[in-house]
């Protein structure tokens, strides 16, 4: 005799938590889905790990976020559970029918798009960014949230490694143009680290949280300034003197500039403060004067 196919009412696995393995699983077969490595879709299944997130990135009553990526839902619940105002922007359309059932009763608009084509100088004011981030766009997505005004803060699950370069300073081993632009916006905190297995399927690597605030009392960097920094930073392990030649600076005036920033001839790019480099670049008339905090 044919078993009657499962449904949400019927299946054992309904009453677990959506972040359960035996849930996921179950969703993923019975929508007839399996995670696409193109779109970075690792999803949670930690129910620890989706607190500490929810709870680092401020989710509360009436406070609009933002999450990218929502994937079956299981951290849009749990930040939505908390009376969040959530918009949630997902590329996959495979995935509706799955977030009409998961996300039933929740406040949360789900956008249809690709999230490097939405606008985010459009979200309210006050939006904060909680996800779970395709890794292979981070860095873009990273700096859209820190070009986008309304935006205060985004607190995001990101490889191991981009968590270090974020909150990495100048003089260590991780500093590069990521760092300096998260500075340059606001601060950084590491809010903890998270294990493979905390994944279905698990990623090759291992991941952090993040929580960028963006200081929104200061003007958005100089663009001019910013390319500068860029090219400043571009070949690790090179001098900052040779990494703007390269960029297409004179030599000699690029010495000058140096020597009158107090600068070391030989001095490495990555050593050196974002102050300093300001410093240089109105001395090569890049931009103009202002104060780098």
């Amino acid at each position: 005799m044919t078993q009657p196919e499962a449904t949400p009412a019927t299946d054992p696995t309904a009453t677990l938590p959506l972040y359960s393995p035996a849930r996921v699983r179950e969703l993923l077969t019975r929508h007839g889905l399996r995670p696409t490595k193109s779109l970075g879709q690792n999803f949670l299944i930690d129910g620890n790990i989706l607190r500490a997130i929810a709870e680092a990135g401020g989710a509360a009553r009436g406070v609009p976020v933002l999450e990218v990526g929502p994937g079956l839902g299981v951290l849009t619940r749990e930040i939505a559970s908390r009376g969040a105002q959530v918009t949630a922007l997902e590329k996959d359309e495979r995935l509706k029918p799955v977030l009409t059932e998961t996300l039933a009763g929740q406040d949360v608009n789900v956008i249809w798009g690709d999230a490097l084509e939405f606008d985010y100088a459009a979200l309210p004011a006050g939006t904060r960014v909680i996800a779970n981030l395709p890794y292979y766009i981070t860095g873009v997505l990273l700096s859209r949230f820190m070009h986008a005004p309304n935006v205060l803060s985004a607190t995001v699950l990101v490889q191991k490694e981009v968590a270090q370069r974020l909150a990495a300073h100048p003089g260590e081993d991780n500093y590069g143009f990521l760092s300096a632009l998260a500075a340059l916006h606001g601060t950084v905190r590491h809010v903890r680290d998270v294990p493979r297995g905390a994944f279905l399927p698990a990623p090759d690597v291992t991941s952090s949280v993040v929580r960028l605030d963006f200081d929104r009392s200061r003007p958005l960097p100089d663009p001019a300034f910013l390319k500068f920094v860029e090219a400043a930073l571009h070949h690790r392990r090179k001098t900052l003197r040779n990494n703007l030649r390269l960029a297409g600076y004179a030599g000699e005036a690029v010495g000058a500039a140096l020597e009158a920033a107090g600068l070391r001839a030989d001095v490495r790019a990555e050593d050196v403060p974002l102050a300093d480099l300001h410093n240089v670049a109105e001395r090569l008339g890049v931009t103009g004067p202002g104060v780098i905090r």
